[in-house]
């Protein structure tokens, strides 16, 4: 062992200088760089990383020529008598500048990898900026950072080039272990090469390894928790009867257009406290519009009005802030805070002003309503996913929302699943005083859940009204086969309600007048009869050319008029339950089908 350790403590100082301001000025710079946007991006970037591609050599070089006497730094401090160049001050910056890259990138990944929809959500519950970084983004990097720091301080404890081009190697003042290692090599004392080599690796290993035995032993707690996953599951089908209701009907008011790289939203509707359904195919728009009425998305321009509040204006220059809007988001994939138990997931929408008592009393009052009692200790992964989907309809109603926007809250469950908390999200719409929207692309779940219905194709409304208009009287051909009509054909009027249905070669009698613009008539699959009779009116010969089984119905593919030529020779589509199949699969063809007035669609291109 030498008799002087003084490089053991001026590189312990030095690196736990560096790395307390590494990890700082590291956070703080990824958390910017991973929200800025600007064209000089890449050469920011280039900047912040330079230190870990060049030579150490060249980097105390640079450094020498900033802060040293005659740099610009050097120059400002001169009359205050203190200087950088060979003090250990000096070493400590050399080691910053070397470690700051490795926290930078490390922290910057931590954040890339957080799922955007967790901020999103929690600016929609009322969360400020600071709150989402100190409340969100910081706990679950945390592991990341954590690592990051390790890291910085290896490198600080190891830093040599630039260290000895800035602070140089005096001994009891600059003279570090990487140093001491060199000129003790250089003067052949290898006896203190060993062991300043030995101090270091066991200084830089032990932290490295600590912090891999943190994050294995965090993982285990983890894996401990998950075994509780997915009990309870009797409280699936439980109707609930949330608390909080809005006396409100002012109504939410939507005008905008959103224009994006080969898509174009364009849309304008006024909705009341009846739930309102938007329903439409993928890359329709639905979700666009629920991210721009939360003030996740700015549209190009219009209004977002709710109860009386301008929440979007851009002829006024109005765009409040998602904190601020009052606005209630559940996503597809729920978004709970993976860090936060049940409890604190729904106590993050909780209005900051309640006390501690009031906080916990809501909670509980929540978790009852939910059917979540004994749960509020669970982490979400702990959790099924109707618990997940309950978690998080308690936490945006806690918030007190105007508005509830729901988007596609059903696809992440199984069919059993989706069918029960169907039925309970029915029950909470029903109740809720509010504003709430509904998005799905599942003809059959807008139906049931949402009284009224927006049809969306290609950013475009298409159809808006009741569900039962909007199911038996669509406006269009792309209303109509997006509500599930199988069956369309071109058409024109030839007398009065009687039209020819060209792609099925017949005339049809209708009950319903005939628009001026029509151009196709159409029936649901469903609304085919067959009938023993050939008199009634719109009634053909048909036979069958295939046929297709799911477990309740059949859907039979048929021809009319004469037998087809093979099984993609067909008019229309019927779909019948098993038990009528059973009664006239074994009929003699022709079959006889009737396509009463009273069904048949007349519509618009």
């Amino acid at each position: 062992m030498p008799a002087d350790l003084s490089p053991l403590w001026i590189s312990l100082k030095t690196a736990l200088l560096a790395t307390f301001f590494t990890f700082f000025l590291g956070i703080s710079t990824a958390y910017w760089m991973l929200r800025y946007r600007g064209k000089a991006k890449s050469v920011i970037e280039g900047i912040f990383v330079s230190p870990l591609i060049l030579p150490p050599t060249v980097v105390g070089f640079l450094l020498l020529l900033f802060l040293g006497k005659n740099g610009p730094v050097g120059k400002l401090m001169e009359p205050f008598g203190f200087g950088i160049v060979f003090t250990w001050y000096g070493a400590a910056i050399a080691a910053i500048v070397v470690s700051f890259p490795l926290m930078y990138k490390t922290a910057l990944g931590a954040f890339e990898q957080i799922d955007a929809r967790l901020l999103q959500v929690a600016r929609t519950l009322g969360a400020s900026e600071w709150t989402g970084f100190w409340q969100v983004s910081l706990p679950l990097a945390l592991p990341g950072i954590v690592a990051g720091t390790t890291l910085a301080f290896a490198r600080a404890l190891g830093e040599f080039g630039a260290t000895l081009m800035l602070a140089g190697n005096i001994p009891g003042q600059t003279q570090t272990i990487p140093m001491a290692i060199y000129f003790a090599v250089e003067a052949g004392a290898m006896d203190q090469a060993w062991f300043w080599s030995v101090v270091i690796m066991v200084t830089s290993l032990s932290g490295i390894i600590g912090v891999n035995l943190w994050q294995e032993l965090h993982k285990q707690k983890r894996k401990g928790r998950g075994k509780y996953r997915n009990r309870n599951k009797a409280s699936e089908c439980v109707l609930i009867n949330p608390t909080h209701l809005l006396n409100t009907n002012a109504g939410l008011i939507v005008d905008i257009e959103k224009k994006l790289p080969g898509f174009h939203l364009q849309v304008c509707f006024a909705t009341d406290n009846q739930t309102l359904g938007l329903l439409g195919g993928s890359g329709a728009g639905k979700s666009m519009i629920l991210r721009c009425i939360a003030g996740i998305e700015t549209p190009t321009k219009g209004q977002i009005i709710l109860n009386g509040r301008i929440l979007f204006d851009s002829q006024r220059g109005i765009n409040l802030p998602s904190r601020d809007r009052r606005v209630g988001l559940l996503v597809q994939n729920y978004a709970l805070f993976p860090h936060m138990t049940v409890a604190q997931n729904i106590a993050f929408g909780l209005p900051k002003h309640l006390s501690k008592l009031a906080i916990k009393q809501e909670i509980a009052s929540q978790l009852m309503v939910m059917q979540l009692e004994g749960l509020g200790d669970r982490y979400p992964h702990q959790l099924s996913g109707g618990q997940q989907q309950r978690v998080a309809l308690a936490r945006a109603l806690a918030s007190q929302p105007e508005a509830l926007l729901l988007d596609e809250p059903f696809s992440a469950l199984d069919t059993h699943l989706r069918s029960q908390l169907e039925q309970q999200m029915i029950t909470i719409l029903r109740e809720y005083q509010g504003i709430s929207l509904f998005v799905t692309h599942n003809m059959e779940e807008a139906y049931r859940v949402c009284p009224n219905l927006l049809v969306m194709e290609q950013g475009k409304e298409v159809h808006h009204g009741s569900r039962y208009e909007v199911f038996q009287h669509p406006n269009t051909v792309s209303v109509a086969q997006l509500t599930g009509c199988k069956n369309v054909s071109r058409a024109f009027s030839k007398e009065s309600h009687i039209l020819e249905a060209i792609d099925w070669g017949c005339d049809l009698q209708v009950r319903e007048p005939i628009p001026d613009s029509f151009a196709y008539i159409g029936i649901r699959a469903h609304q085919i009869s067959f009938t023993d009779s050939s008199e009634r009116e719109n009634t053909f010969p048909c036979w069958l050319a295939r046929s297709s089984e799911t477990p309740h119905r059949m859907t039979l593919f048929l021809k009319l008029h004469s037998p087809p030529n093979n099984s993609q020779d067909y008019h229309l589509q019927a779909e019948v339950f098993k038990e009528k199949w059973m009664r006239i699969r074994d009929k003699p063809s022709p079959w006889y089908i009737c396509l009463e007035p009273m069904r048949l669609m007349v519509m618009e291109a």
